[in-house]
């Protein structure tokens, strides 16, 4: 029974590969005239094997993490794992961004093409931006957007202002907060998981929490500030919704803060919600709604306000998506191309783990249900971003909030095989920043 499971997990993984490996093989039979405006499908990427100074950097800590991350995560007093996650996630990330170089992969990142620091000399001021944000946001409108400002309501952007405001302007400053941020995403997952299901299954998870593929996207991308306002949001209530702190009540609140603010950073991530209700319903408790909900509400009173409402830039975004490449990129493409790439973001022992949750889940019980649960409401709001239509391409990026989610299924794969699917999870991510040039 054991070889039989072990061997399911191995073709589990396999299957990851050719259905990668068939994306990608489509991708380029149909990409006449660039018609999916990807030089590389299904990734955002170019082709462009290379090594840099971030390499034997990340080889190191890739061997440190292999070596002594299981042991690691077994035996450290709680206290310490989450920080020692948040460390060791963040060295992770820094390494393979530095494989680009510094001024490739770290400092102009965030500041050339269409990203957020190119439109920062172009507001004049923050209620003034607030008000007109909608004007812009149109394809034929005069000074419009980068796509990257018009694709997300302005707590996006207004992050970068405010990081400019205080002293911390340019590309390398908000490269290593975003850095700083998106590593901590490892962290607050380890939380929940602890919280949710139990502290073995949170130990057996870090280590993979901290050897993720998505780092390459991590580093540098908004994304990964997104995906660290969403991940401790749903830290935080798990926290208040099974009461395992002193004030259950300040974290629900705190959880609400910050679901406001992920509002107002990305349309689609209202679909965390899905999570959410998740959370709630593991800890058979609603009591924090109230907390939640009153965290919320400023933020929509205080944009509404301002001149920003959220479904009017949501809604002229969406006429700004299909009259640009969102029009012409094929849905019957995409649909399931934007699962595949998701096997460079999440790797092979998530495919794997993946696996072990979808057996027979309904029999499952204790922390291995709740688990289950979780990881499968991550993946639900992956599936309804997907059929959304809102998401063709670059969902190895877009999707990071999900995707730190769905690791943790490698923590249900036989504790004797960590490292090797450990091993693989770094080949991924060095196979994939080495070879390829990342874009978004």
């Amino acid at each position: 029974m054991i070889a039989r499971k072990t061997a399911l997990d191995l073709l589990a993984a396999a299957l990851a590969v050719l259905l990668f490996a068939t994306a990608a093989v489509v991708g380029a039979a149909i990409n006449d005239d660039d018609v999916l405006t990807l030089k590389w499908p299904p990734m955002f990427a170019r082709w462009e094997p290379h090594v840099g100074p971030g390499t034997p950097a990340a080889l190191i800590v890739a061997g440190l993490v292999l070596l002594y991350g299981p042991h690691v995560a077994r035996r450290l007093p709680w206290r310490w794992l989450p920080l020692a996650a948040w460390g060791a996630s963040m060295a992770w990330v820094w390494s393979l961004a530095l494989i680009d170089g510094w001024r490739r992969g770290v400092a102009r990142r965030l500041a050339y093409g269409h990203e957020y620091l190119t439109a920062l000399d172009d507001i004049d001021g923050i209620g003034h931006f607030l008000r007109t944000f909608t004007d812009h946001i149109p394809l034929e409108s005069q000074d419009n957007w980068p796509a990257h400002v018009a694709g997300h309501p302005p707590a996006a952007t207004l992050t970068f202002v405010l990081l400019d405001r205080v002293g911390l302007g340019g590309g390398a400053w908000a490269a290593a907060f975003c850095i700083t941020a998106a590593a901590s995403a490892a962290a607050a997952v380890l939380i929940a998981v602890r919280t949710l299901a139990d502290e073995e299954t949170a130990r057996r998870a870090a280590p993979f929490l901290v050897l993720a593929p998505a780092a390459v996207w991590l580093g540098v991308s908004a994304d990964g500030w997104f995906t660290a306002v969403a991940a401790w949001a749903l830290a935080l209530l798990a926290l208040a919704a099974t009461r395992a702190v002193r004030a259950p009540w300040a974290a629900a609140l705190g959880a609400g803060v910050l679901s406001g603010l992920l509002l107002y950073l990305s349309y689609g991530l209202v679909l965390m919600g899905v999570v959410a209700v998740a959370v709630l319903l593991l800890a058979r408790s609603w009591r924090p709604l109230p907390w939640l909900l009153l965290g919320i509400v400023p933020w929509v009173v205080g944009f509404t306000a301002a001149g920003f409402w959220w479904y009017d830039g949501y809604d002229i975004l969406v006429d700004r998506y299909y009259a640009g490449s969102g029009g012409h990129r094929p849905y019957g493409y995409f649909i399931w191309a934007n699962l595949a790439v998701q096997v460079a973001s999440v790797g092979l022992a998530t495919a794997a783990g993946l696996r072990r949750a979808g057996e027979r889940p309904w029999r499952t019980s204790g922390p291995r249900r709740a688990l289950v649960v979780l990881v499968g409401a991550a993946l639900a709001a992956m599936l309804l971003a997907d059929v959304s239509g809102m998401s063709k391409a670059e969902t190895e990026r877009i999707w990071l909030p999900f995707a730190v989610w769905l690791l943790p299924a490698a923590a249900l794969l036989p504790e004797r095989h960590a490292r090797w699917w450990l091993a693989a999870q770094a080949l991924v991510a060095l196979t994939v920043n080495h070879l390829w040039m990342t874009r978004w």
